[in-house]
């Protein structure tokens, strides 16, 4: 692979696979894992595919190095940090939200968070995960359903409080 395509690559997804590792290991983490994400693409041959391909093939990397640091997280018994939920009411949110997606299945989180916070279409996140588009559409709806159940009360307190959140609509495909 050339340094010309490892740029590319770098270039249209960073923001995508940052964000993602984001939501599964933190900010701090999450900068550090994306630039081992892309040292991985720059070192390793490209396999023959089109954008989409590569793109999931970009994110299975990012998911695995995700599950190593998180299992290796948890044998070192690394503390989480939380969010104080007495600040200011989206912080409050992001708390609920994040301990909402933390008891989720591990996949379910994971196309869950590839879909929303990487934006792959479904075909994209069934080869990274390794499933059929059926089973991604599954997965995802399970997701969406329990985070829906467990952040509920949290939405009707901000809500309450006149917080407006913006609600993206389902997107197909």
């Amino acid at each position: 692979m050339t340094v010309a395509n490892a740029d590319l690559l770098f270039t249209a997804h960073r923001d995508g696979i940052f964000r993602y590792l984001c939501r599964i290991v933190g900010h701090g983490d999450a900068r550090e894992l994306t630039q081992e994400v892309f040292l991985r693409v720059a070192r390793g041959p490209i396999p023959d595919a089109d954008d989409s391909g590569c793109r999931a093939w970009i994110f299975s990397i990012a998911r695995n190095l995700a599950l190593n640091h998180v299992r290796d997280d948890r044998r070192r018994g690394v503390a989480v940090e939380l969010v104080d939920a007495s600040g200011p009411p989206i912080q409050e949110l992001a708390a609920a939200l994040r301990q909402a997606l933390d008891r989720l299945a591990p996949l379910d989180r994971d196309v869950f968070l590839m879909r929303e916070a990487g934006g792959l279409r479904y075909d994209e996140i069934a080869v990274a995960c390794e499933l059929s588009v059926d089973g991604v559409r599954s997965r995802l709806h399970r997701a969406r359903q329990q985070l829906r159940a467990v952040l509920s009360p949290a939405l009707g307190r901000q809500h309450a409080r006149g917080v407006k959140l913006y609600d993206k609509p389902e997107r197909d495909q």
